[in-house]
C-alpha cells in the first residue's frame, strides 16, 4: 500500500465498501478489493489509536493542555 494518509485511506475504504455492496465484481475481484479493505481498515484503526493517544497526552497534564510529543508505537511504520 503506497503511503497515504487517514483521509485517503478512509475514502478508498469506502469505495470498495460500495464497490463490493453492487455485487458487479467476479469472485476473484471481490476477494482481491477485500483484502485491500482489510489493510486499510487496520491502518485507519491505527491513525486513530494514535489521535487517541495524542488526545491523552494532551488531557493528562495537571488538567491543563499541554502539548507533549507523540512517538508512534513500533510497528506502525507511520512518524508524524
Amino acid at each position: 500500500m503506497a503511503k497515504q494518509n487517514f483521509e485517503e485511506a478512509l475514502a478508498r475504504l469506502e469505495e470498495i465498501t460500495r464497490q463490493l455492496e453492487d455485487g458487479e465484481l467476479s469472485l476473484e475481484a471481490s476477494l482481491r478489493i477485500f483484502d485491500e479493505g482489510i489493510k486499510l481498515a487496520d491502518f485507519c484503526t491505527k491513525k486513530l489509536d494514535e489521535a487517541q493517544k495524542r488526545v491523552d497526552l494532551l488531557l493528562k497534564k495537571n488538567g491543563e493542555l499541554v502539548p507533549t510529543p507523540f512517538t508512534p508505537t513500533e510497528g506502525t511504520g507511520e512518524a508524524e
